[in-house]
This record gives C-alpha cells, structure tokens and sequence, in this order.
C-alpha cells in the first residue's frame, strides 16, 4: 500500500441494481437495503482522508427491460469513489440465485479490469454470499486481504423456512441454499474481517457456521445521511405536500396519524400481519392511517414471485378487513419521498413500523429517528441494539398480531411519551452516521492490511500478479535446479527486476512433490505454479487453484478407464499415489520395452479414450486430458491475466517442455537439455543455451533483453522458415 495514494478498497455487491441516483429500492428482492448500504459506504469512505479510491463494483447489465445506466461500465459516486460494472454471464437481468455458473467469468474479467486501471485493491470487499464467493477466489488470486459481510446469511434463512413447513427439497429448488452455505463457508474461511451491524449478527447468526472464528469479526453500525433525514421545520412546507399528494388517492383524512411502513414487497417483511394488526384494532381505525411503502410497481405482474405474492394479499385484506379510505400504498416513489414520508409521519404524530420476521439491521429505523418519529419494531437482530442506544420506541413479538396492533395504538395515543421518544430518537441518530462508520472501517482495513503485508515473502508479493507485464516461467529438474549458484543468481535477477517481472514454475511433479523441491532449495513460493505436467495452476504464496482451468480440461477425461486399458502394456509401472494427480495418470517406462508412442495412442482410440500422452526423459510417461499440457496452462494463464504470450520467457529441458517451448513464447532450451528438443533448432522463438540449468536461463533473459525492451524474433523471410513455421 502506498500511504501517498491513499487506500484502494474494492467492493462486491453484483446482484440487483445499483446506481447513483433514483435508487430503484423495493425493486425486487434482490434491491433492497443492501443496495442502499453499499452507496452510502463507497461515498462514506470515498470522503476519509485515507482513502485514495474506492471502486464498488456490480453486474454490467444490458437489458430492454430495465434503464439504460445499468449498462454504463463505470458511474462516479464521488471525487473519490465510482460504481464499476462488470459484464459476465447474459446480458439480461439475473436474479441472485441464477448468477452462481458465472462467478467465474466475474472474476476473469475483474482482474483484466483492474489490469488497466495499473492499481491493485488493498482490500476487497463481499457482500452476500455470491459476491463473497468472489472476493475469495480474487483475494486468493491477488494476495490482497478480504472482508466478508453476509447480510443474510444461508443457514439462518434455512432454519427460518423449515420452522414455516418448507421442505428441503423445495428450500433447495428456488434458493439454492446449498450452494449458498458453502459459498459462505468459503467466504468466512479467506475472510481477514468479517464486517456484522449487531453483537446478535455474529452471537446467533455467523456462530452457526464451520469457519465461524470470533477473532476476525468486528461490529461496525451503517450510518444514516443526517443531511437528508431531520425533523418536520415549522408549519406545513411544501415537501409535506409532496408527501401528501402521494397519498391523495387512498386516504379520506390524510393528516391523522401515520403508522408508515417502508421496506420491499417479501414474505420475510410481514406486511400481511401488519395489516391484521392495524385492521383488527379499533383505536387504530378510528384514529390513524396506515401507509405501506413497499417498493415501486408498474403493474403487479410484471413482479417475482414474491413480491406479487405479497401485494395480492395486501390487496386482499384492505378488501377482506374494510380498509379503504385509512390504508395508502403508493405505487412508485423516489428517494426524497421516503424522507419526506418520515417527516409527514412526525408531523402527525405517527409512528414507525417494522415488523419484519427477521431483521439483520434496520436502517429505516435511524432513518425514523433521525426524522424525529418513534418506533414499533421487530425484537430481532439490530432494532434490539437501536433501541438500546435510541430508546425511542417499542420491540414487539413479529408474529403476535394482536400485540402488534396494541404497541401500535400505545406508541400514538401518550403525547407526552411521543414527545420523550422523539427527542430521544433525534439524540441517537447522532452516533450513527456514516463519517463514524467510515473511520471504524478504516482502522480496521489498516489492521488487516499491514497484517498482510507483514506476511508476505518477496516473490507473494500482491502487486506481482496484477502490475507484470512479463514472466519468466521454468521447468524445475534439471533446468531451475541442479546448480545452486546458478539458482542463487536467478532469483537474485528477479527479485531485483521489481514488480514488472513475475516468476512461475511449470513442472512434471505433484504439487506435493513440488513443495519438498522448493522447501529443499529454497526457492520462494512462485506466483504461478503449474504442476503435474499442466493439469494444474495455482496461485500466491496460499497456492489458491485455479477452479476454471479444471473446469476446462475435465473435457473427455475418464481415468479410471485409461488405467485399465492401460494396464497391459510392456514396459510401464503406474507411479506411487505421490507421482499421480486428479487430472494425471503417470508411469515409470523401461524404454527398451515400451511400445512407441503411436501404438500406444492407438490402444486408447480403439478402446474410445481420449488422452494427451507425454513422453519425457526417457523415463517417464504421463497421460493427461487432452486440453491439458504446460504450454496449454501457459497460454490459458497468459490469456486470463492479459499478458501477450511474447512476453512469456519460458525453460525446459526435457520432452514434456516442448508445447510450452514451441509457438510464440520466448523459448530457452538449457544447456543440459535432452537430445529430443534438438528438434527445434532453428525455431527463432527458441534459444538453446550454452549454460547449464539455471544458468542457461539468465542466458535466455540476456538474449531476449527480457529485463528492459524485450526482443521479439520473427521467422526469417525464406521459404524453409515459412515452411517451418506453418
């Protein structure tokens, strides 16, 4: 990190829609408060003077369906802090629980999107379980530390649903909650900071998770924008007509008191309960309103599920209960008019309410507060914690109807404890805004951030895989190793390149057997480390895998077949359990009795296998899945983080070198090679050393100029070289 620049904090949040201005809330269940949360965080933080960038990056979304700013690739939010949008998977709108097959794709084009930006993140940031997942897979790719905040957290809603009668089958089916856990499983688990709003969110909600460790965790309260919650000021104003004017169609006397609700049309909101609340007390009928503001609408059903589910029923029981004429439920409203809303509500003398059956926060009760209006509130998760601090109000029981209707009418009929409320309320507010959340935040994001960095090795490196513009990658037997002075003076020419230069290994070895070569050496964790002949990448000092390249070569693979018809060949012995890998199957090989290769590929034809077999040293004999090889995991790599592949030096020395020496790479072929590279001799983009096993690789960074403008050969214009070449 540099001090000079100022923090970079990266935040996740790619379901739903965001955008600056006319912040579409109540959308759907995927735009909620959370939407809102996270703008005023990236603002927040974008005004600390620690911070130099803040990026929240969402879903770039092209969709005839909804508005056009939502396919702008970055929006700002402030001086400071800007909404990126990255495009992966359909262009259309996706709900939450179909974006899980294209988190990978997320990540890809993230990291060629902070490519040109030139500036690695110093934290990055999930929210939700699916952009947590992500931030998991990029923290482990870039060496940055990562925080978590879940929200709504899988196990708990999991619990919550099968208390109501759901089944698991049918919980699975449209929530996919399997997937979520582990996607939070895994987000706690590489999480440096889990970020919760209440003592309650990790006492009863993050405790119930295998990766649950309390010493990461930290309480920091969302803020509430003072500027645009306050109190009514003198008498009628013209906002309050506004206000009114949104609730001319339903109210016969709008100026009684308000009972307001505001949040999105979901089950877990308990609109309906409200309503039977208000419908069956008498007080409240005859002297307050009831207004529900429950996100915006066209038309019914153009809504999910859900949410037609629950404005249906809020229609059916204004019908069923005689409600017309004292309940309002505006169709479409804007940001200022739910803060004008709050301020109506004051002037009456209402109340606010909210009822929901589980609530990880609250933020429209500080908001209310702030306004000056007391609350009814859900005794669940952060109201408990608000009013605490606020005493502002009441806690009521979400499913006790009658109770609800009875805290209702007490909270608007005691004027002179309205009166206390609201001043108490008013005084709360204050210790809940964003400049504190801001500062909490920062301090923390300090911690973890010189914690990692106090961690890190020379090669781990964070800003290596993100600001490189070339990479040495190496076979290791014979080639990295066999000379320790040769080795010695390699990494000293790498180390002293600084972070335009990366370094990777590619070897025939199991990852196992890799770490015991690196231990005995004492070669530095590489950036890249592809192992068992390119059937794997991992990355960063944490060796994190790379899912999406298994992903790939899984294509056609069936191993247990291959060993089988393999297993009546002359000349060859299946490895020890160590030699073998999820995506190889190796031999040792008496080559005085093994057949050719070609026989051998046409064994596995005839028996309808497919596989790429590997032939190297003399010695060994590895089969792979036929997308699989080191030039391959070279080239995939190159093409995943951006890199031309002339800027890939690459040194080997035997047979299974020969992919990832041929093509376009920057080819070094050490002096101690095997006699089967000879073949390509005279290739322009392969360099035969005359120094011996690392030696001969700082030859190749001489010949190449790879340390300063690098010197890309061409074939020579002559018939034989264009032959040679096709």
């Amino acid at each position: 990190m540099s001090e000079s620049a100022g923090l970079h904090v990266l935040l996740l949040s790619i379901h739903g829609l965001l955008r600056g201005e006319r912040v579409e809330l109540g959308r759907d269940p995927d735009t909620g408060g959370q939407t809102l949360y996270l703008l005023e965080l990236a603002r927040a933080l974008g005004e600390h003077e620690a911070v130099g960038r803040v990026d929240l990056v969402t879903r770039l979304i092209r969709d005839p369906d909804i508005d056009d700013d939502y396919a702008e690739p970055e929006e700002p939010l402030g001086p400071k802090a800007s909404i990126l949008r990255i495009p992966f998977g359909p262009k259309r709108y996706l709900r939450k629980e179909l974006l899980w097959p294209y988190l990978g794709e997320l990540v890809d084009n993230l990291v060629l999107r902070l490519r040109k930006l030139g500036r690695v993140p110093d934290l990055i940031h999930g929210h939700y379980a699916d952009a947590g997942l992500a931030a998991a897979r990029l923290s482990g790719l870039l060496d940055v530390p990562m925080a978590f905040t879940g929200h709504s957290l899988g196990r708990v809603k999991r619990q919550r649903l099968l208390a109501q009668g759901s089944t698991i089958k049918q919980i699975e089916k449209r929530y996919h909650i399997g997937r979520r856990i582990e996607a939070e499983e895994t987000a706690l688990e590489h999480a440096a900071i889990v970020v919760a709003s209440t003592r309650q969110e990790i006492r009863e909600q993050y405790e119930l998770y295998d990766q649950y460790q309390p010493d990461r965790k930290t309480v920091i309260p969302p803020g509430v924008d003072l500027s645009r919650f306050f109190p009514p000021r003198g008498r009628w104003s013209a906002a309050s007509r506004r206000a009114l004017k949104l609730l001319d169609p339903f109210l016969r006397n709008p100026r009684r008191p308000m009972v307001l609700a505001v949040s999105r049309a979901d089950p877990r909101k308990n609109i309906a309960r409200l309503i039977r609340a208000f419908g069956n007390n008498q007080t409240l009928r005859e002297q307050a309103n009831l207004v529900i503001v429950a996100g915006n609408r066209e038309r019914i059903d153009d809504l999910d599920p859900g949410s037609q589910e629950v404005l249906v029923e809020v229609l059916k029981l204004v019908d069923e209960l005689d409600l017309y004429g004292s309940v309002a439920y505006p169709k479409t409203h804007d940001r200022e008019d739910v803060a004008r809303l709050y301020r109506l509500a004051a002037r009456t003398r209402g109340v606010f309410v909210n009822p929901a059956l589980t609530e990880p926060f609250g933020l429209t009760l500080l908001e209310a507060a702030a306004s000056g209006l007391p609350v009814v509130a859900t005794h669940d998760g952060g109201p408990r914690e608000i009013l605490e601090h606020c005493a502002n109000g009441l806690l009521i029981d979400p499913l006790d109807t009658e109770a609800i209707g009875s805290a209702l009418a007490d909270a608007i009929s005691d004027g002179k404890r309205w009166r206390r409320w609201s001043r108490a309320g008013l005084r709360g507010s204050r210790h809940f805004s964003w400049p504190a959340h801001a500062e909490r935040y920062v301090r923390e994001v300090r911690k973890a951030v010189g914690q990692n960095e106090r961690s890190r090795k020379f090669f781990g490196a964070k800003s290596r895989l993100m600001t490189f513009d070339r990479i040495v990658i190496s076979d290791v037997d014979n080639t990295l190793i066999g000379d320790r002075k040769g080795l010695k003076a390699l990494l000293k020419v790498l180390r002293d390149a600084g972070h335009r230069v990366a370094f990777g290994i590619a070897t025939g070895r199991s990852i196992a057997l890799t770490k015991q070569v690196l231990e005995e050496w004492k070669i530095p964790t590489p950036q890249v480390l592809i192992t068992s002949v390119g059937s794997a990448i991992r990355y960063g000092p944490r060796l994190i895998e790379d899912r999406g390249w298994e992903r790939h070569i899984r294509y056609r693979w069936r191993p247990e077949e291959l060993r089988e018809v393999m297993q009546d060949v002359p000349g060859i012995e299946l490895q020890s359990p160590e030699g073998q890998g999820r995506f190889k199957v190796s031999y040792d090989v008496d080559p005085e009795r093994v057949p050719p290769l070609t026989e051998l590929r046409a064994l596995l034809r005839r028996a309808k296998l497919q596989a790429k077999l590997i032939y190297s040293h003399r010695a060994y004999l590895d089969l792979l899945p036929i997308r699989a090889s080191k030039g391959m995991a070279i080239r995939y790599f190159a093409l995943r983080w951006g890199v031309p592949i002339e800027h890939c030096l690459v040194a080997g020395d035997s047979g299974n070198d020969e992919e990832m020496l041929s093509g376009k790479t920057l080819g070094v072929v050490v002096g101690n090679h095997d006699p089967e590279l000879d073949r390509l001799r005279g290739q322009p983009h392969v360099f035969f050393a005359p120094g011996d096993y690392a030696w001969g690789i700082l030859e190749g960074i001489e010949h190449y100029g790879f340390l300063g403008r690098i010197r890309v050969p061409e074939w020579a214009e002559t018939p034989d070289a264009q032959g040679v070449g096709r």
